[in-house]
Formats: C-alpha cells, structure tokens, sequence
C-alpha cells in the first residue's frame, strides 16, 4: 500500500502564506496541500484556496481537510469540484465532515432539517451528480429536475469523510470512498478504520484498503496553550501528549505506529508557525527532510 503525507498549513493557511507555500510545496515534491475549513478569521476559504493552489502548480494535489457538507448546497459542490477536476486533473482531493471544529461557525452553514440526515442526502445527491450525466432527485431536503455539474472525470473523484464518533464511522463505510481522520492513537484509528470496514461490508460495499488517513499536528518540544484547549473540548481527560508529537522524531515513530494500525495517508500540519516567510520556509524544508523518506 502507498504511504503518502502531505501538508496542511494549519493556522498559517492565510493568503499571504498560501502565496508562499505553493510554488515551495511544488518544487520540493511534496505529495498534497490541505487546507482546513475555518470560516471566522484569516485563513482561506478551502474551495478558493483549492482553485488557487491548483492554478499555481502542475503536480501537486490539493484537498479540503476537512470541508463542511452540510449547509452547502449538492448541486454547487458538485459543479466547483467537476470544475476543479477538469482544470487539474487527478488532483482534486475532497474530504467532508459533518460540522465546523469550532462551533459558532455552525451559523455559517444553515440546514433544512437535522444536520446528520441532510448529510446523508447531501452526499447521496452529490454522488449522483459526479457520476451521472442527468440526474432528478427528489428527497426530504432537496429536489432537482434534469441537473448537470459538466463533465465528468474521465477518474471518478473520491469523496472521503472525516469524523470519528460511531455514527460518523458508519457514515464512512456506508457513504464515503475514504476516510480521513484526527486527534486518535494509532491504536484507535485502527479501530476506526474497522468499524468503517465493518459497516462498508454490511452496506455492500468495499473502501480501499489505503484509503484510510489521519491528520497530525507537529509541536517543537511544547504544545501550544490553544492546541491543548482543543485536544481537551475534542478528547476530554486525554493526555494531549498522546495525540500531539512533541517533535519531527517523535512524529516518525508515530506514523510508522499508525501504519501498523493499517493507515496509510497522513496530513501534517504545524501547530503554531510565528510571523514571516522564514518560519514556513523552514517548516517546509524539515517535512521534505523528514516525512518523504517515509514513503512508499
């Protein structure tokens, strides 16, 4: 199976570091971009920051780690990610979640009904639009009449899901082509990974066996006070050690552990990078440094 990792910018993922990173990330080879949705504040909105980075490059993929699903109408997902698709080819990278990590920004992305629900239909009317050329639906919480996003990719897309409670699990295995995780053990990712297989197998269907991956913040010897704050709201009474290595070290051995849990796509992101362009120079340089060896 293809190990591969790529870079989230992480709080850093605002337009003036995005100008940046791109053309670094592209000549040092780095597998992918991902940039997280975070609606108040600086960072880039995912979907702009795709069409950007993919505008500036020719190898590198791009992916939204992770997007809101629902609260954005089908159809538009759709119709930006054929777009994307058919400007960069194989490079488009989609993953969605159910809800923002911050939950004030919920007010952001208004649903017609109970957010899990229109989740599913979301996903089930976005399926259809990517791989049929005419699709009518009629559901509980949309209804559309001979609708097109263009032209399909000649490679279906691969829409993967985050979330890690036993309901989003689930969602993945029934919906969701991969999955993309954050803030588990490598030994509670694996067994993420197989409630997942377990509920795909029940569904009748199959998800890749290296299509399971998990985003990981990086610290340099301490984890920042606001990193701490969001480990404690996302996994009360978990030692943030546990989920945070403390340094470019301790994240090898981490990911070789996830790995053996039987992940294979790995996102790393800064937990802090200070001002200027020296700092992201230098955070770039020691994942090429450190993380590409660890590819297959």
């Amino acid at each position: 199976m293809k190990v591969r990792i790529g870079i989230s910018l992480g709080p850093a993922a605002t337009a003036e570091r995005l100008e940046q990173s791109v053309g670094l990330l592209e000549s040092a080879g780095v597998d992918s971009l991902w940039l997280s949705e975070v609606v108040y504040g600086s960072l880039v909105e995912p979907f702009i920051g795709m069409a950007y980075a993919l505008a500036r490059t020719s190898k590198l993929k791009v992916g939204t780690g992770v997007a809101v699903l629902p609260g954005r109408h089908p159809v538009l997902v759709a119709k930006q990610l054929t777009s994307l698709a058919a400007l960069a080819p194989g490079r488009v990278l989609p993953v969605f979640g159910l809800r923002p990590a911050r939950p004030p920004e919920a007010a952001a992305f208004g649903v017609p009904g109970p957010r899990a629900a229109v989740f599913d239909e979301s996903m089930q009317l976005l399926r259809l639009l990517l791989t049929e050329d005419d699709v009518s639906f009629s559901g509980k919480y949309f209804t559309v009449e001979s609708a097109t996003a263009g032209p399909r990719p000649a490679k279906p897309l691969d829409i993967w899901l985050g979330g890690s409670a036993p309901e989003g699990l689930r969602r993945a295995g029934r919906l969701a082509d991969g999955w993309l995780g954050s803030f588990l053990t490598p030994a509670e990712a694996g067994r993420a990974r197989e409630h997942i297989q377990a509920a795909a197998a029940e569904a009748g269907r199959e998800i890749e066996p290296d299509h399971f991956g998990i985003s990981i913040a990086v610290v340099d010897g301490e984890i920042p006070a606001e990193l701490a704050s969001a480990v404690s709201r996302r996994r009360p009474g978990t030692d943030p050690a546990a989920l945070i290595p403390l340094s470019w070290a301790a994240l090898r051995h981490m990911i070789e552990d996830y790995v053996e849990a039987g992940l294979t796509k790995f996102v790393i992101r800064p937990a802090a990078l200070g001002p200027g362009e020296s700092p992201l120079t230098e955070f770039i340089g020691e994942f090429v440094a450190q993380m590409t060896p660890l590819q297959t």
